[in-house]
């Protein structure tokens, strides 16, 4: 039997890749399927700070997109 289960990365693994506490805990959102809105407000931001941080988050991993960034915080587990 196939069970689900979520996985969301570790605020300290994403740190060790380079990135803020910010930028971490935005990324570890995003691995959870937050969207930019949801995000921001549970870190009480706006939705422009969170795209900033994204862009910045991708910069430093070297992707493009945030399906790259979810993939390499996933695989830092």
């Amino acid at each position: 039997m196939l069970t689900e289960r979520r996985a969301t990365p570790e605020i300290a693994s994403l740190m060790t890749m380079g990135l803020s506490r910010r930028e971490a805990q935005v990324l570890a959102l995003a691995s959870d399927g937050g969207t930019n809105a949801q995000i921001a407000r549970h870190l009480m931001l706006s939705p422009r700070t969170v795209k900033k941080h994204l862009e910045s988050i991708y910069d430093k991993l070297g992707v493009r997109t945030r399906t790259g960034a979810v993939a390499l915080a996933l695989r830092a587990m």
